[in-house]
């Protein structure tokens, strides 16, 4: 099977992530191409890893997550992270295998990584998810909300609190992305400085396939990318 597609696509997303770097004055490598796997087949992922040298991958379901990890026959290298809504019921399947869980937003949830991280003797790194557009049809905490929930973490030994993820709503015009962009970096930044600023400078999660350069500008640190490189 040919994955020529795969080359191009990857070549291509790279590409605009490194001169959106540039156009923002960022250093080059310095914003993560998290590849967001819900819609991939194994050997597709598998040619991602060991032949285009991808390993942050983003699952959004717990079954796909378990039957990539186990269909991939070198993952030792592999850094998994988490990216979709998180059941606490299902925490106990993915905590000794993903390095983050981007989509921390209720006291329950954190309770239970808690809770389970403790049992495997680790301490496992979360991004707070923040409903931007607080969209009644998508998770995460309303902007509102978000200082007092960093604040509340406190209390939890096997949590590391490294930053926020984001997810804008629909836009038509590249200047309403970055309306929302600019105004979650701002309030990050503001939360992170005044209350949280004991911790290192925090992780920014946002940004997608139609959305990644003007996230970057914005000043993103991870995006997260299915469609664009996977369209055939």
């Amino acid at each position: 099977m040919s994955f020529e597609y795969l080359d191009r696509n990857t070549e291509a997303v790279r590409e605009k992530i490194a001169q959106a770097e540039e156009a923002a004055g960022r250093e080059r490598g310095s914003v993560m191409l998290l590849a967001a796997v819900k819609y991939a087949e194994a050997d597709e992922i598998d040619y991602l890893h060991r032949q285009l040298g991808i390993k942050d991958l983003g699952e959004n379901r717990v079954q796909q997550l378990l039957a990539h990890y186990e269909a991939l026959p070198e993952r030792e290298d592999i850094n998994w992270h988490f990216i979709g809504t998180l059941q606490t019921n299902k925490v106990k399947y993915i905590i000794d295998k993903v390095c983050m869980i981007h989509s921390l937003d209720s006291e329950r949830l954190a309770a239970e990584i808690d809770r389970q991280a403790k049992k495997h003797g680790k301490v496992m790194d979360v991004l707070v998810e923040i409903n931007s557009g607080e969209e009644e049809s998508k998770s995460g905490l309303a902007p509102r909300e978000v200082e007092d929930f960093c604040l509340s973490l406190g209390k939890y030994e096997n949590i590391r609190l490294r930053g926020f993820m984001t997810m804008a709503p629909k836009c038509e015009k590249s200047e309403e992305y970055l309306k929302y962009f600019q105004q979650t970096y701002a309030e990050v930044l503001d939360i992170w400085t005044k209350k949280l600023h004991n911790i290192d400078r925090p992780i920014i999660s946002m940004g997608m396939s139609g959305s990644f350069c003007e996230a970057i500008a914005c000043g993103s640190d991870i995006v997260r990318i299915g469609r664009s490189l996977f369209v055939k």
